[in-house]
């Protein structure tokens, strides 16, 4: 999806997404703040999170974002497009609207992973913890999806055509 062609609404939702995150980067450390016992809280309970209720999101979140890599990669393939991770490391001209691409890509996953994560933090620890929140759907949803979209797209380049007309 490109930043111009996006649904005005996918554009609204990434936007969300930002603010919000931006929201619990700040709430989180405002409750909680930045100190060795938090950091050691916070990987705690994001290893002990797989094995809990809910794990199924574990199954489901990189599942989301791999079809969304694949959806993506396989475009990239036949426009003739540079591998996506590796252009956002290597192409300062480009990196900005790559990383839009990848924030309209995977908006919905994040806001669906952070919705996940508040009700595992309800239910199972009986608090909320902002900032873990955000970690945990970045870690769920948006990695996979920066990992994947590029090889996919590599191996998408041997069975499509490109724009340009090769293969």
């Amino acid at each position: 999806m490109n930043v111009q062609t996006a649904p005005p609404g996918a554009q609204v939702m990434a936007w969300l997404v930002v603010v919000l995150a931006a929201a619990l980067i700040v709430l989180g450390a405002a409750w909680y703040g930045f100190s060795a016992e938090v950091h050691h809280r916070i990987w705690r309970d994001i290893a002990e999170r797989p094995g809990g209720p809910m794990s199924f999101r574990f199954l489901l979140q990189p599942t989301m974002a791999f079809v969304a890599a694949l959806h993506d990669g396989f475009r990239d393939a036949r426009m003739g497009r540079a591998p996506y991770f590796w252009t956002v490391l290597s192409s300062p001209s480009e990196r900005e609207g790559r990383l839009r691409e990848g924030l309209l890509a995977t908006s919905r996953l994040v806001l669906i992973g952070l919705v996940m994560d508040v009700v595992y933090q309800w239910r199972v620890l009986g608090t909320f913890y902002p900032g873990e929140a955000l970690l945990v759907a970045l870690l769920l949803a948006v990695l996979p999806y920066f990992l994947l979209r590029g090889p996919i797209c590599r191996i998408a380049r041997r069975f499509v055509h490109s724009s340009d007309g090769t293969r």
